[in-house]
Protein backbone atom coordinates (compact mmCIF):
# COMPACT_ATOMS: atom_id res chain seq x y z
CA UNK A 1 0.00 0.00 0.00
CA UNK A 2 1.65 3.72 -0.55
CA UNK A 3 2.16 5.80 1.99
CA UNK A 4 0.54 9.11 2.51
CA UNK A 5 3.65 11.08 1.43
CA UNK A 6 3.83 9.04 -1.55
CA UNK A 7 -0.30 9.83 -2.34
CA UNK A 8 0.84 13.13 -1.90
CA UNK A 9 3.32 13.44 -4.84
CA UNK A 10 1.18 11.35 -7.36
CA UNK A 11 -1.72 13.23 -6.54
CA UNK A 12 0.12 16.81 -6.60
CA UNK A 13 1.06 17.34 -10.11
CA UNK A 14 -2.59 16.08 -11.25
CA UNK A 15 -4.33 18.89 -8.58
CA UNK A 16 -2.09 21.73 -10.33
CA UNK A 17 -3.22 20.74 -13.80
CA UNK A 18 -6.56 20.88 -12.75
CA UNK A 19 -6.09 24.56 -10.93
CA UNK A 20 -4.02 25.49 -14.17
CA UNK A 21 -6.88 24.92 -15.96
CA UNK A 22 -9.48 26.48 -14.05
CA UNK A 23 -7.86 29.19 -13.84
CA UNK A 24 -7.48 29.67 -17.57
CA UNK A 25 -10.99 29.01 -17.95
CA UNK A 26 -11.69 31.54 -15.08
CA UNK A 27 -9.42 33.80 -17.76
CA UNK A 28 -11.28 33.12 -20.74
CA UNK A 29 -14.56 33.25 -19.26
CA UNK A 30 -13.49 36.71 -17.93
CA UNK A 31 -11.99 38.12 -21.13
CA UNK A 32 -15.40 37.18 -23.40
CA UNK A 33 -17.18 38.68 -21.04
CA UNK A 34 -15.27 42.03 -21.66
CA UNK A 35 -15.65 41.92 -25.26
CA UNK A 36 -19.09 42.47 -25.11
CA UNK A 37 -20.12 45.92 -23.98
CA UNK A 38 -16.89 47.67 -24.68
CA UNK A 39 -16.44 48.94 -28.38
CA UNK A 40 -14.99 51.91 -29.40
CA UNK A 41 -16.08 52.50 -33.30
CA UNK A 42 -19.90 51.52 -33.27
CA UNK A 43 -21.28 55.13 -33.80
CA UNK A 44 -22.92 56.09 -37.19
CA UNK A 45 -24.23 59.20 -39.08
CA UNK A 46 -25.87 59.88 -42.39
CA UNK A 47 -23.54 61.05 -44.52
CA UNK A 48 -25.75 63.51 -46.01
CA UNK A 49 -26.21 65.20 -42.70
CA UNK A 50 -22.78 66.12 -42.10
CA UNK A 51 -21.92 70.22 -42.83
CA UNK A 52 -19.05 71.34 -44.80
CA UNK A 53 -18.62 73.48 -42.36
CA UNK A 54 -16.12 72.67 -39.20
CA UNK A 55 -18.26 74.69 -36.65
CA UNK A 56 -22.12 73.60 -37.46
CA UNK A 57 -24.09 71.21 -35.82
CA UNK A 58 -24.96 67.37 -36.78
CA UNK A 59 -26.07 64.17 -35.00
CA UNK A 60 -24.60 60.98 -34.35
CA UNK A 61 -26.67 57.40 -33.69
CA UNK A 62 -24.77 55.63 -30.84
CA UNK A 63 -25.10 52.22 -30.38
CA UNK A 64 -28.02 50.52 -28.99
CA UNK A 65 -25.67 48.97 -26.67
CA UNK A 66 -23.71 52.17 -25.48
CA UNK A 67 -25.98 52.34 -21.97
CA UNK A 68 -27.81 50.12 -19.70
CA UNK A 69 -29.77 51.70 -16.84
CA UNK A 70 -30.80 50.88 -13.79
CA UNK A 71 -34.55 52.59 -11.69
CA UNK A 72 -34.50 55.20 -14.63
CA UNK A 73 -37.47 54.36 -16.02
CA UNK A 74 -39.21 56.92 -12.98
CA UNK A 75 -37.25 59.58 -14.53
CA UNK A 76 -38.12 59.72 -17.76
CA UNK A 77 -35.43 57.07 -19.29
CA UNK A 78 -31.40 57.19 -19.83
CA UNK A 79 -29.22 59.20 -22.32
CA UNK A 80 -31.18 59.47 -26.23
CA UNK A 81 -28.73 57.49 -28.80
CA UNK A 82 -28.63 60.38 -30.64
CA UNK A 83 -25.46 62.88 -29.54
CA UNK A 84 -24.73 66.57 -31.07
CA UNK A 85 -21.76 67.37 -31.96
CA UNK A 86 -19.63 69.24 -34.84
CA UNK A 87 -16.47 68.27 -36.82
CA UNK A 88 -14.56 70.62 -34.62
CA UNK A 89 -15.10 68.85 -31.35
CA UNK A 90 -14.82 65.46 -32.71
CA UNK A 91 -11.28 67.23 -33.77
CA UNK A 92 -10.66 68.02 -30.47
CA UNK A 93 -11.75 64.91 -29.17
CA UNK A 94 -9.03 63.43 -31.14
CA UNK A 95 -6.08 65.47 -30.34
CA UNK A 96 -6.98 65.79 -26.85
CA UNK A 97 -7.04 61.62 -26.58
CA UNK A 98 -3.78 61.84 -28.86
CA UNK A 99 -1.89 64.17 -26.12
CA UNK A 100 -2.89 62.20 -23.24
CA UNK A 101 -1.95 58.94 -24.39
CA UNK A 102 1.40 60.73 -25.51
CA UNK A 103 1.77 62.04 -22.16
CA UNK A 104 1.31 58.54 -20.44
CA UNK A 105 3.58 57.55 -22.57
CA UNK A 106 6.31 59.98 -22.21
CA UNK A 107 5.65 59.31 -18.29
CA UNK A 108 5.99 55.20 -18.87
CA UNK A 109 9.62 55.99 -20.44
CA UNK A 110 10.86 58.55 -18.07
CA UNK A 111 10.11 56.01 -15.10
CA UNK A 112 11.93 53.54 -16.81
CA UNK A 113 15.00 55.92 -16.95
CA UNK A 114 14.32 56.74 -13.09
CA UNK A 115 13.84 60.09 -13.88
CA UNK A 116 10.38 59.54 -11.84
CA UNK A 117 10.71 58.11 -8.71
CA UNK A 118 7.87 56.47 -6.02
CA UNK A 119 4.33 55.47 -7.30
CA UNK A 120 2.63 56.45 -10.71
CA UNK A 121 -0.24 55.22 -12.46
CA UNK A 122 -1.16 55.59 -16.20
CA UNK A 123 -4.42 55.53 -17.82
CA UNK A 124 -2.94 54.41 -21.24
CA UNK A 125 -6.30 52.99 -22.81
CA UNK A 126 -8.81 54.72 -21.03
CA UNK A 127 -8.07 57.99 -22.53
CA UNK A 128 -12.07 58.50 -23.49
CA UNK A 129 -13.41 58.66 -19.89
CA UNK A 130 -11.06 61.98 -19.02
CA UNK A 131 -11.72 63.58 -22.66
CA UNK A 132 -15.29 61.91 -22.94
CA UNK A 133 -16.54 63.81 -19.81
CA UNK A 134 -14.74 67.67 -20.27
CA UNK A 135 -16.87 67.03 -23.84
CA UNK A 136 -19.69 67.50 -21.70
CA UNK A 137 -18.86 69.27 -18.45
CA UNK A 138 -19.04 72.98 -17.82
CA UNK A 139 -15.47 74.79 -16.41
CA UNK A 140 -17.14 75.18 -12.62
CA UNK A 141 -18.53 71.65 -12.83
CA UNK A 142 -16.08 70.00 -10.13
CA UNK A 143 -14.16 66.27 -10.32
CA UNK A 144 -12.36 64.52 -7.90
CA UNK A 145 -10.85 60.84 -8.61
CA UNK A 146 -8.27 58.61 -7.27
CA UNK A 147 -5.22 58.15 -8.40
CA UNK A 148 -4.88 57.67 -11.91
CA UNK A 149 -5.62 61.15 -11.84
CA UNK A 150 -2.84 62.67 -15.01
CA UNK A 151 -5.19 63.15 -18.06
CA UNK A 152 -8.17 64.82 -15.74
CA UNK A 153 -5.41 67.33 -14.44
CA UNK A 154 -5.24 68.78 -17.88
CA UNK A 155 -8.48 68.60 -18.82
CA UNK A 156 -8.97 70.25 -15.97
CA UNK A 157 -7.12 72.99 -16.46
CA UNK A 158 -3.55 71.72 -15.44
CA UNK A 159 -0.73 71.73 -18.30
CA UNK A 160 1.21 68.84 -19.94
CA UNK A 161 4.80 70.73 -19.10
CA UNK A 162 3.17 71.18 -15.15
CA UNK A 163 2.23 67.39 -14.68
CA UNK A 164 5.22 66.07 -16.00
CA UNK A 165 6.76 68.19 -13.79
CA UNK A 166 4.79 66.96 -10.86
CA UNK A 167 5.61 63.34 -11.47
CA UNK A 168 9.86 64.91 -11.87
CA UNK A 169 9.33 66.37 -8.30
CA UNK A 170 10.19 69.93 -9.66
CA UNK A 171 9.02 73.42 -9.08
CA UNK A 172 6.83 73.71 -11.99
CA UNK A 173 5.08 70.82 -11.18
CA UNK A 174 0.99 71.55 -10.72
CA UNK A 175 1.38 70.72 -6.93
CA UNK A 176 4.89 72.85 -6.42
CA UNK A 177 7.00 69.13 -6.87
CA UNK A 178 5.52 68.48 -3.37
CA UNK A 179 2.65 66.13 -4.82
CA UNK A 180 4.07 63.53 -7.26
CA UNK A 181 1.53 61.55 -9.07
CA UNK A 182 -1.09 60.97 -7.01
CA UNK A 183 -1.81 64.34 -5.69
CA UNK A 184 -2.61 66.98 -8.14
CA UNK A 185 -5.14 69.36 -8.48
CA UNK A 186 -6.68 72.87 -10.12
CA UNK A 187 -9.66 74.90 -8.90
CA UNK A 188 -12.25 72.58 -10.50
CA UNK A 189 -10.25 69.60 -9.81
CA UNK A 190 -9.83 68.43 -6.20
CA UNK A 191 -7.57 65.55 -6.92
CA UNK A 192 -5.62 62.95 -7.42
CA UNK A 193 -6.14 60.80 -3.90
CA UNK A 194 -3.67 58.26 -2.43
CA UNK A 195 -6.36 56.69 -0.08
CA UNK A 196 -8.61 54.02 -2.11
CA UNK A 197 -12.25 54.92 -2.01
CA UNK A 198 -11.26 57.92 0.27
CA UNK A 199 -12.09 61.03 -2.16
CA UNK A 200 -16.18 59.76 -2.65
CA UNK A 201 -17.14 60.95 0.43
CA UNK A 202 -14.87 64.73 -0.31
CA UNK A 203 -16.97 64.24 -3.79
CA UNK A 204 -20.70 63.93 -1.88
CA UNK A 205 -19.28 67.20 0.36
CA UNK A 206 -18.38 68.99 -2.74
CA UNK A 207 -21.66 68.17 -4.22
CA UNK A 208 -23.47 69.11 -0.48
CA UNK A 209 -20.79 72.73 -0.90
CA UNK A 210 -22.46 73.42 -4.58
CA UNK A 211 -26.15 72.71 -3.32
CA UNK A 212 -25.74 74.82 0.32
CA UNK A 213 -24.17 78.10 -1.68
CA UNK A 214 -26.75 77.65 -4.61
CA UNK A 215 -24.21 76.88 -7.08
CA UNK A 216 -25.83 75.33 -10.06
CA UNK A 217 -22.35 72.75 -10.79
CA UNK A 218 -22.80 69.11 -11.17
CA UNK A 219 -19.83 67.25 -8.99
CA UNK A 220 -18.76 63.68 -10.44
CA UNK A 221 -16.58 61.90 -7.64
CA UNK A 222 -15.09 58.98 -9.14
CA UNK A 223 -13.92 55.85 -8.07
CA UNK A 224 -12.42 52.12 -9.65
CA UNK A 225 -13.94 48.95 -9.56
CA UNK A 226 -11.33 47.77 -6.63
CA UNK A 227 -12.88 50.32 -4.22
CA UNK A 228 -16.50 49.92 -5.17
CA UNK A 229 -17.00 47.23 -1.81
CA UNK A 230 -15.48 50.54 0.10
CA UNK A 231 -18.18 51.51 3.41
CA UNK A 232 -17.23 54.58 2.66
CA UNK A 233 -18.47 54.81 -0.61
CA UNK A 234 -22.19 53.41 0.37
CA UNK A 235 -22.16 56.00 3.31
CA UNK A 236 -21.47 58.98 0.73
CA UNK A 237 -24.26 57.43 -1.56
CA UNK A 238 -26.55 57.68 1.82
CA UNK A 239 -26.23 61.30 2.49
CA UNK A 240 -26.07 61.61 -1.51
CA UNK A 241 -29.42 60.69 -1.48
CA UNK A 242 -30.93 61.82 1.61
CA UNK A 243 -29.87 65.32 1.03
CA UNK A 244 -30.54 64.75 -2.91
CA UNK A 245 -27.50 66.31 -3.91
CA UNK A 246 -25.80 67.17 -7.62
CA UNK A 247 -23.29 64.26 -7.46
CA UNK A 248 -22.77 62.16 -10.06
CA UNK A 249 -20.83 58.86 -8.47
CA UNK A 250 -18.67 57.21 -11.12
CA UNK A 251 -17.25 53.65 -10.88
CA UNK A 252 -14.59 53.83 -13.60
CA UNK A 253 -14.00 50.33 -14.17
CA UNK A 254 -10.99 48.89 -15.65
CA UNK A 255 -12.02 45.24 -14.71
CA UNK A 256 -9.44 44.99 -12.86
CA UNK A 257 -8.60 46.03 -8.97
CA UNK A 258 -5.02 45.81 -9.34
CA UNK A 259 -4.48 42.31 -9.91
CA UNK A 260 -7.97 41.02 -9.03
CA UNK A 261 -10.59 40.71 -11.56
CA UNK A 262 -13.85 42.25 -10.78
CA UNK A 263 -15.52 38.93 -10.56
CA UNK A 264 -13.35 37.53 -7.80
CA UNK A 265 -13.98 40.54 -5.44
CA UNK A 266 -17.76 41.44 -5.90
CA UNK A 267 -20.63 39.27 -6.00
CA UNK A 268 -22.16 42.18 -8.15
CA UNK A 269 -19.84 43.73 -10.90
CA UNK A 270 -23.48 45.53 -12.32
CA UNK A 271 -21.66 48.48 -10.21
CA UNK A 272 -24.27 51.10 -11.64
CA UNK A 273 -26.99 48.83 -9.76
CA UNK A 274 -25.13 49.29 -6.72
CA UNK A 275 -26.39 52.33 -4.98
CA UNK A 276 -30.16 50.80 -4.21
CA UNK A 277 -32.48 53.23 -4.68
CA UNK A 278 -30.27 56.06 -6.55
CA UNK A 279 -30.74 55.49 -10.29
CA UNK A 280 -27.91 54.32 -12.21
CA UNK A 281 -26.14 54.27 -15.67
CA UNK A 282 -23.55 51.83 -17.41
CA UNK A 283 -21.67 53.34 -20.08
CA UNK A 284 -19.18 51.83 -22.83
CA UNK A 285 -16.54 54.11 -21.98
CA UNK A 286 -14.44 52.76 -24.98
CA UNK A 287 -16.42 55.00 -27.06
CA UNK A 288 -15.50 59.08 -26.45
CA UNK A 289 -18.98 59.70 -27.95
CA UNK A 290 -20.39 57.50 -25.24
CA UNK A 291 -19.35 59.05 -22.21
CA UNK A 292 -19.79 62.56 -23.95
CA UNK A 293 -23.60 61.90 -24.01
CA UNK A 294 -23.56 60.02 -21.07
CA UNK A 295 -22.08 62.73 -19.16
CA UNK A 296 -24.19 65.42 -20.64
CA UNK A 297 -27.71 63.56 -19.55
CA UNK A 298 -25.43 62.57 -16.00
CA UNK A 299 -25.29 66.65 -15.44
CA UNK A 300 -28.53 67.92 -16.55
CA UNK A 301 -30.01 64.94 -14.16
CA UNK A 302 -28.59 65.80 -11.38
CA UNK A 303 -28.84 69.32 -11.61
CA UNK A 304 -32.99 69.19 -11.88
CA UNK A 305 -32.75 68.41 -8.57
CA UNK A 306 -33.24 64.85 -9.34
CA UNK A 307 -30.56 63.93 -6.59
CA UNK A 308 -27.22 61.81 -7.09
CA UNK A 309 -26.61 59.10 -10.14
CA UNK A 310 -24.41 56.26 -9.82
CA UNK A 311 -22.42 55.89 -13.50
CA UNK A 312 -20.72 52.74 -14.27
CA UNK A 313 -18.15 54.00 -17.05
CA UNK A 314 -16.37 50.39 -18.39
CA UNK A 315 -12.83 50.66 -19.70
CA UNK A 316 -10.11 48.59 -20.02
CA UNK A 317 -5.79 49.43 -19.26
CA UNK A 318 -3.61 48.36 -21.72
CA UNK A 319 -0.84 48.49 -18.96
CA UNK A 320 -0.51 47.49 -15.17
CA UNK A 321 -2.10 48.95 -11.92
CA UNK A 322 1.31 51.03 -11.62
CA UNK A 323 4.41 50.82 -13.55
CA UNK A 324 5.64 48.43 -10.83
CA UNK A 325 3.07 46.01 -12.06
CA UNK A 326 3.70 44.30 -15.53
CA UNK A 327 0.31 43.62 -16.07
CA UNK A 328 0.38 40.44 -17.23
CA UNK A 329 0.65 38.15 -14.72
CA UNK A 330 -3.15 37.91 -13.88
CA UNK A 331 -4.47 38.22 -17.71
CA UNK A 332 -2.58 36.73 -21.15
CA UNK A 333 -1.05 39.02 -23.59
CA UNK A 334 -3.65 37.92 -26.15
CA UNK A 335 -6.13 39.37 -23.99
CA UNK A 336 -5.14 42.46 -24.11
CA UNK A 337 -3.73 43.05 -27.69
CA UNK A 338 -7.28 41.74 -28.66
CA UNK A 339 -8.68 45.03 -26.94
CA UNK A 340 -5.92 47.10 -28.24
CA UNK A 341 -6.95 45.98 -31.62
CA UNK A 342 -10.71 45.97 -31.89
CA UNK A 343 -11.65 48.39 -29.25
CA UNK A 344 -9.28 51.34 -28.80
CA UNK A 345 -10.15 54.26 -28.06
CA UNK A 346 -8.15 56.61 -29.98
CA UNK A 347 -8.61 54.10 -33.40
CA UNK A 348 -12.16 53.95 -32.83
CA UNK A 349 -12.89 57.66 -33.01
CA UNK A 350 -10.16 58.11 -36.08
CA UNK A 351 -12.12 56.00 -37.71
CA UNK A 352 -15.49 57.36 -37.79
CA UNK A 353 -13.77 61.03 -38.13
CA UNK A 354 -12.24 59.70 -41.66
CA UNK A 355 -15.75 57.58 -42.44
CA UNK A 356 -17.28 60.96 -42.14
CA UNK A 357 -15.16 62.99 -43.78
CA UNK A 358 -14.51 65.52 -40.86
CA UNK A 359 -10.56 65.77 -41.73
CA UNK A 360 -8.26 63.43 -43.73
CA UNK A 361 -5.77 60.97 -42.92
CA UNK A 362 -2.46 63.60 -43.54
CA UNK A 363 -4.45 65.70 -41.15
CA UNK A 364 -4.60 63.05 -38.77
CA UNK A 365 -1.04 62.83 -39.12
CA UNK A 366 -0.10 66.52 -38.50
CA UNK A 367 -2.30 66.18 -35.65
CA UNK A 368 -0.36 62.91 -34.06
CA UNK A 369 3.00 64.78 -34.56
CA UNK A 370 2.03 67.93 -33.28
CA UNK A 371 0.85 65.70 -30.06
CA UNK A 372 4.43 64.09 -29.92
CA UNK A 373 6.48 67.30 -30.53
CA UNK A 374 4.16 69.15 -27.74
CA UNK A 375 5.23 66.31 -25.25
CA UNK A 376 8.27 66.08 -26.09
CA UNK A 377 9.07 69.73 -25.29
CA UNK A 378 6.90 70.15 -22.13
CA UNK A 379 9.21 67.17 -20.93
CA UNK A 380 12.36 69.18 -21.86
CA UNK A 381 11.01 72.30 -19.96
CA UNK A 382 9.94 70.32 -17.26
CA UNK A 383 13.79 68.85 -16.68
CA UNK A 384 14.99 72.26 -16.81
CA UNK A 385 12.89 73.13 -13.95
CA UNK A 386 14.60 73.66 -10.29
CA UNK A 387 14.30 71.59 -7.24
CA UNK A 388 11.62 73.35 -5.15
CA UNK A 389 13.81 75.40 -2.37
CA UNK A 390 13.97 73.63 1.10
CA UNK A 391 12.41 76.12 2.79
CA UNK A 392 9.19 75.28 0.76
CA UNK A 393 8.64 72.47 3.13
CA UNK A 394 6.60 74.34 5.36
CA UNK A 395 4.42 76.31 2.70
CA UNK A 396 0.75 74.70 1.90
CA UNK A 397 0.33 72.75 5.20
CA UNK A 398 -2.36 75.09 5.90
CA UNK A 399 -4.47 77.43 4.06
CA UNK A 400 -1.95 80.98 3.46
CA UNK A 401 -3.27 83.15 6.82
CA UNK A 402 -4.67 80.02 8.88
CA UNK A 403 -1.35 78.76 10.17
CA UNK A 404 -0.57 78.24 13.63
CA UNK A 405 2.29 80.67 15.57
CA UNK A 406 5.11 77.55 14.47
CA UNK A 407 5.27 73.72 13.50
CA UNK A 408 7.53 71.29 14.26
CA UNK A 409 9.76 69.21 12.03
CA UNK A 410 10.91 66.17 12.40
CA UNK A 411 13.07 66.38 15.52
CA UNK A 412 12.04 68.40 18.65
CA UNK A 413 14.63 71.42 17.69
CA UNK A 414 13.21 71.51 13.72
CA UNK A 415 10.84 74.16 14.40
CA UNK A 416 9.83 76.89 12.01
CA UNK A 417 7.75 79.95 12.74
CA UNK A 418 5.13 81.20 10.74
CA UNK A 419 4.36 84.78 12.88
Amino acid sequence: MASASSLRSLLRPARATAMSRASMSLRSSIASSRSVHITADASSADPSSIPESQSDAFKVQLSPDSFKEYRLDGYGGGPALEYETSKEKLVWMYESMVKMRRMEMAADSLYKQKLIRGFCHLAIGQEAVAIGMEASMKAEDKLITAYRCHPFTVMRGGSIKSVIAELFGREAGISKGKGGSMHMFTPTFFGGNGIVGAQVPVGAGLAFAQKYNGDKNAVFAMYGDGASNQGQVFEAYNMAKLWNLPCVFICENNKYGMGTPAERSSMNTSYYTRGDVIPGLQVNAMDVLAVAAATKFASEFTLSDKGPLVMELVTYRYGGHSLSDPGTTYRTRDEIQAMRSSSDPIQGLKSKILEWGVIDESSLKKIDKAAKEEVDQAVEEAKKSDWPAEKTLWDDIYYPGSEPAYMRGREREEVHYYK
